[in-house]
């Protein structure tokens, strides 16, 4: 997890400079859309600080109060990031407003729109890293940081858009109306991310893909020992996964035997992934499947 850290102070240190990039193009220009991209970035500093903090709180050990550990403080980061863009978008619509109706002369475009490029491309790599590291480690706070920049990229390309498009036709409307079409546009990057967390905030299961995995290291010992399973379920939390099965052996097997083979299962299906992954297996005798788990509903046999 430590190693997942040192990209959040990349974040951080991408907002700082973002922030003064952003803040000079707009007093060089007097542009509603800079001032709202500056104002978005000013959300991304926030957010990284907020990420950073989760994360650190995400890779705590389990103790007796938290014995599954820490690891959704993630989902926690990335709601508020959610929310945090959601906020960016409705600031950036509720200054680009009164623009409509009092458009305002733009100076120094030119050099204005270079110091504001230079940002946005910092941006862009750092966003792109964000991501790429986020899915390598299923990392919802470094994946969610990483949306959320590309979210100001796209920002500031819709701004440098009505900024060069404005130099272009001298219609100073086009500058409050691109930012108002950019605000909106980064809505749904904020939705996104709050329905992500929600779904892990409440026990969402690994992907089809990812179970599908599971099932071909049970089918494979169906298939050698004549062993069967059932009532296989999992929960995703952050990066680790939780996966537990009801594994039926032979009834003249001695508990040695299924002893061994429930560790020889959980091994193999913890080697299918790169990420932590916690594996409870719950031994029973062929035929026994009819069955109420834990949670109080029928077990169907896979």
């Amino acid at each position: 997890m430590n190693s997942l850290k040192k990209f959040m102070y990349l974040s951080i240190a991408t907002a700082v400079a973002t922030i003064t990039l952003k803040m000079l193009a707009y007093f060089m220009t007097g542009s509603v859309g800079l001032f709202s991209d500056a104002l978005e970035s000013c959300v991304n500093l926030a957010a990284a600080v907020v990420a950073l903090i989760m994360l650190t709180i995400a890779e705590k050990p389990a103790d007796d109060a938290h014995p599954f550990g820490h690891t959704k403080a993630e989902y926690f980061s990335s709601a508020i990031e959610g929310a945090l863009i959601l906020l960016a978008a409705f600031s950036i619509i509720w200054t680009a407003v009164p623009k409509l109706f009092h458009p305002q002369a733009l100076e120094n475009l030119g050099i204005g729109l270079a110091v504001a490029l230079g940002a946005s491309l910092l941006n862009l790599v750092t966003s792109l890293i964000l991501i790429k590291k986020g899915k390598e480690n299923h990392s919802i706070v470094l994946e969610a940081d990483g949306r959320h920049l590309m979210t100001d990229v796209w920002t500031s390309v819709g701004v440098l858009a009505g900024i060069g498009l404005v130099k272009l036709t001298g219609w100073l409307i086009l500058d409050p109306i691109i930012a108002i079409a950019v605000g909106l546009n980064i809505v749904w990057t904020g939705y996104h991310l709050m329905m992500r967390s929600a779904h892990g905030l409440l026990d969402s299961g690994i992907s089809a893909e990812e179970n599908a995995k599971v099932m071909a290291v049970l089918d494979s010992y169906k298939a050698k020992q004549g062993i069967d399973y059932h009532a296989l379920m999992s929960r995703q939390a952050g990066q680790h996964k939780f996966i537990k099965m009801h594994v039926l052996v032979p009834e003249d097997w001695s508990i040695k035997q299924a002893h061994d083979l429930a560790n020889n299962v959980e091994s193999d299906i913890r080697n299918v992934f790169q990420t932590p992954t916690s594996v409870f297996t719950h031994i029973e005798p062929l035929g026994d499947v009819d069955e109420v788990d834990e949670m109080g509903a029928t077990i169907v046999p896979v």
